[in-house]
């Protein structure tokens, strides 16, 4: 069973040509997109960017006491406007205030080939005095109108959790003078039930796709009025603060994209396309491989350089197909602890070789080496940092007169940060670790953060200055990793924070985020693995987890374009035909997860439902459906109705667990659905199609193909 499925798997592969690429992943912007969306964002950039209406600029903010929709208007007003290739057209707005020298410019992004545009807002003061305070800062804040027979209905997810809450959706009707406000959990941008900073806002005819890029303490209100007008603010949650001469400070990354229809998952695949365009890391022009770790010790205290190179050893042995070996937390000096953080040098002890060695190995054999770093939290009070500079690190005294625990006040012990609003702290790291890099051969440079900054940030801030250590410190953030992947072009980002709690649109600029979660098999249950698929899928193309490798319902619940096997999987002669039955199905899904997707049943962790969704990749003809029978559904079969196929083509189907193939038309599989059958409870299934005969996808929209309400499945 094992030699056949591999060689039919093997076989498949060959026959279609699987490639992750951009051309492999993406359709044609321009057969997607309906021209009415591109002259509504046209229309929205012309009025609110470039028009002269004050009141309309899409940012706001409070100085010396007076609103900015009054202010811009009264002061000097500079546009300048640049093409760039492939992308569309930057414009830079600049006011300046010649009383007090404050310069204010907003820097956007009008795209050419989606109906998106971006901003951030600068604040520079350019004169010789502190400037008066500056507050309320919002980096978005406009109204949206509607027809007066709608509604607006606020489609989102929660955050990481590090529960079986992760990501799930939700939708919200807002009604008349109601206002929903939303901001994350202690500082890190993506965590927590409200700390999602990506939202649908569906109205009559269509809505719009928004994204608060900060990784910090964001909030953004939705807030109604009594008749037909939609608020909507967003920005850093808190700013009062004076600027010194030469001080910038910035306002979150913006990204808006409209759309037109009442089709919500054909607007999500909107956003995918865009975010897959314009805003997934690329090297050489090529988007992220498909990593699969076969070689990883996740809390790397008790391993070492021997102890990878047996892994290694033996899962070559084994025969797996892996591209990726994972040094993970622990292997600095840390007194067996991994968390105690604070010395950023290799353990000689466990490593006499450094990971040279280890790395040059890798790579003659075709692999990558990722490295885990944590340079921002600093733990160990007697480390390089606390003891040479104490002075770049942020921490905060206990208050006169507080009487509880040391503990209670400082829930996450010693912990102190590494200011990166330093220059001469930022400096350093920069330095160090671009060292590192190099002289070790690393690939991918993984930034953790277990840490929750907020109180740092807010208690060393005056009275006068609140938020201002946070606004420097994102700032440097941002410049550490620029300047990380400047200097080493060949090599990727992986930026996680205790999981998925960094996943903001600026940092997935920068990074990977390789482990969506905490909360990962075994600990988290498959029907838990497969929800977080179900609900983050609709936002994020591309992004992995800790996976399974038995048994093959848990490991097909973690299909991703990026898998993590822990270091203890089973390569025993008993439990290897299975593994190599996951690995090989893992490296015929995984290219496929970067195309379209479609959520083919409603989302929900009960274990007496089916779940289901499909990816397509429009322009190859290609995708897969994954359906998941769990332990208390009393169906043995069901069928799904499939999206965005073409009507007149025939498709060809291979069932992993069926030593057949079969056809049908897309015509077919739209109207009738597939049908699967799952014998075993719980079980899954895993079906590929690809495009054999008819006329080929072309000029037809996509669009037009995909339905406008979520599909039900439909009881055999």
């Amino acid at each position: 069973m094992e030699n056949s499925i591999g060689a039919r798997l093997a076989a498949w592969a060959t026959a279609t040509a699987i490639s992750f690429t951009l051309a492999g992943s993406l359709a044609a912007a321009a057969e997607f997109v309906h021209p009415q969306e591109i002259q509504k964002k046209d229309r929205w950039v012309q009025a609110c960017l470039l028009g002269t209406r004050s009141w309309q600029v899409p940012f706001s903010f409070v100085y010396d006491g007076r609103a900015s929709d009054k202010l811009l208007g009264l002061w000097p007003k500079k546009t300048h406007t640049k093409r760039i290739d492939g992308t569309g057209v930057q414009h830079t707005v600049t006011w300046i205030d010649s009383l007090t020298g404050l310069e204010v410019r907003c820097v956007a992004i009008q795209y050419a080939d989606f109906p998106a545009v971006e901003w951030t807002a600068y604040f520079k003061n350019s004169g010789k005095k502190n400037t008066p305070i500056l507050r309320e800062i919002q980096g978005l804040d406009a109204t949206f109108q509607r027809d007066s027979d709608g509604q607006f209905i606020l489609h989102d997810n929660k955050g990481d959790c590090c529960s079986t809450e992760n990501y799930q959706p939700y939708r919200h009707a807002l009604g008349p003078r109601e206002a929903k406000r939303f901001a994350p959990a202690g500082g890190r941008p993506t965590g927590g039930p409200n700390g999602w900073p990506y939202y649908n806002v569906q109205m009559p005819g269509g809505g719009l796709l928004l994204a608060v890029g900060w990784p910090g303490q964001w909030a953004t209100a939705f807030i109604r009025d009594g008749k037909n007008g939609l608020r909507i603010v967003a920005g850093q949650e808190l700013t009062h603060l004076s600027l010194k001469p030469g001080e910038e400070i910035r306002t979150p990354l913006v990204a808006l994209l409209f759309w037109q229809g009442t089709d919500v998952i054909r607007a999500q695949n909107l956003w995918r396309r865009w975010f897959t365009a314009h805003s997934m890391p690329r090297r050489n022009g090529k988007l992220p491989e498909p990593f699969l770790t076969a070689a990883g010790n996740m809390g790397d205290v008790a391993g070492g350089e021997s102890w990878y190179r047996n892994r290694i050893q033996t899962v070559n042995q084994a025969g797996l197909d892996w591209n990726l070996c994972w040094i993970d937390a622990g292997w600095y000096p840390c007194h067996g602890k991994w968390e105690e953080t604070g010395t950023w040098e290799i353990d000689r002890a466990r490593y006499p070789n450094g990971f040279r060695q280890l790395s040059d190995s890798l790579h003659a054999q075709g692999r990558k080496l990722i490295v885990w770093f944590e340079p921002e939290r600093v733990r160990d009070p007697k480390g390089w940092l606390a003891t040479h500079h104490p002075e770049w690190l942020l921490g905060f005294a206990i208050p006169a007169g507080y009487t509880g625990s040391p503990s209670a006040y400082w829930p996450q012990g010693w912990d102190k940060l590494l200011n990166l609003g330093d220059p001469l702290a930022r400096a350093w790291a920069i330095d160090h670790f671009d060292r590192m890099i190099k002289t070790q051969g690393i690939d991918i440079y993984r930034q953790d953060f277990n840490i929750e900054p907020l109180p740092y940030w807010r208690r060393n801030d005056a009275s006068d200055r609140q938020g201002i250590t946070e606004n420097f410190y994102v700032q440097g953030y941002l410049a550490l990793l620029d300047s990380l992947l400047a200097r080493n072009p060949a090599i990727w980002s992986d930026v996680s924070a205790s999981g998925g709690r960094r996943n903001d649109l600026e940092t997935l600029r920068r990074a990977l985020p390789l482990r969506r979660s905490d909360y990962e098999a075994p600990n988290g249950s498959p029907e838990a693995m497969q929800a977080q698929t179900h609900g983050l899928s609709s936002w994020l193309p591309y992004y992995g987890v800790l996976g399974q490798t038995t048994p093959l319902y848990s490991a097909r619940s973690t299909y991703l374009p990026a898998i993590v096997f822990p270091s203890d999987f089973d390569t025993s002669a008993k439990a290897l035909p299975e593994v190599k039955r996951v690995f090989e199905e893992y490296h015929r899904v995984a290219p496929l997860m970067l195309g379209d997707y479609y959520p083919l049943t409603d989302y929900s962790l009960q274990l007496d439902q089916w779940i289901a969704w499909q990816f397509d990749r429009p322009d190859q003809g290609d995708g897969v459906v994954q359906v998941f029978r769990r332990s208390k559904c009393p169906e043995t079969s069901r069928r799904f109705l499939l999206h965005a196929l073409d009507p007149s083509t025939r498709y060809e189907i291979t069932d992993f667990d069926a030593l057949v193939r079969s056809k049908a038309s897309g015509k077919e599989l739209i109207e009738k659905g597939l049908a699967v059958h799952i014998k075993d409870r719980p079980g899954a299934a895993v079906i590929m199609y690809r495009r054999v005969g008819g006329d080929s996808v072309g000029a037809q929209s996509r669009a037009g193909r995909s339905k406008g309400a979520l599909p039900q499945a439909i009881a055999k």
